[in-house]
């Protein structure tokens, strides 16, 4: 009986394990390409068993210009800059200034335990190689006052969302080739010409079958 409470014990917190580990604050979607406009998302799960997320502080890494914040209910996002040690050259001008974090702050209740909550961001990443591993520190505030550092080392027990670049997107690529399918279906309301012609014929041979008929009914009854 006892062996078996063992092995009852263990495979709960086998199961256990993985639900802890999924429960960090991270940044969905984790790949995205470099270069280019993206939505991503800041998603704080709640670890607590009696207090709530009340705060959340994103360090933002090197690279970004600007950023803008999707509203919240029951939330107020704080957008802070940090000046450029040296200004950086680009299309839209020159640039002094980049993001330093993004704040989000409870108004009301804050995430419940058991919960997690999604903040969105529409951003531009920045031009650097592809697999290139942006991190993104947080500092997850509870009502209780513990402040969680989600800043350590991927494999840590409280690591650092991070969001890894894939090649950037080419200028002017080509859009796929449509099905051949609807390639023909296209070919097919296209030819106007093709399409009444056929139409007339099935007239004709309609109107001829209705005479060859009139014709086999007079020939019975006479």
């Amino acid at each position: 009986m006892n062996r078996r409470i063992l092995v009852a014990a263990g495979a709960t917190a086998a199961l256990a394990v993985p639900t802890a580990a999924q429960a960090h604050v991270t940044l969905q979607p984790t790949q995205a390409p470099a270069d280019g406009y993206t939505r991503m998302a800041v998603r704080v799960p709640n670890e607590e068993d009696a207090a709530a997320t009340t705060k959340v502080v994103v360090q933002m890494p090197p690279g970004f210009a600007g950023v803008s914040y999707e509203p919240v209910a029951g939330w107020r996002t704080a957008v802070a800059t940090r000046k450029l040690a040296t200004p950086v050259k680009t299309a839209d001008g020159e640039l002094t200034e980049e993001v330093s974090r993004v704040t989000f702050t409870a108004t009301g209740k804050g995430i419940a335990p058991g919960q997690f909550q999604d903040f969105g961001l529409s951003l531009r990443l920045p031009d650097k190689p592809a697999g290139t591993k942006l991190t993104f520190k947080a500092l997850q505030t509870y009502s209780g006052g513990e402040v969680v550092r989600w800043i350590g080392a991927p494999e840590s027990d409280r690591p650092a969302p991070q969001v890894t670049l894939t090649a950037a997107a080419e200028e002017g690529q080509a859009a796929a080739p449509a099905p051949a399918g609807a390639a023909a279906e296209q070919d097919d309301d296209d030819d106007g010409d093709g399409g009444n012609g056929l139409a007339i014929v099935a007239l004709i041979v309609g109107a001829l079958g209705l005479l060859t008929g009139g014709a086999a009914l007079v020939r019975a009854r006479g």
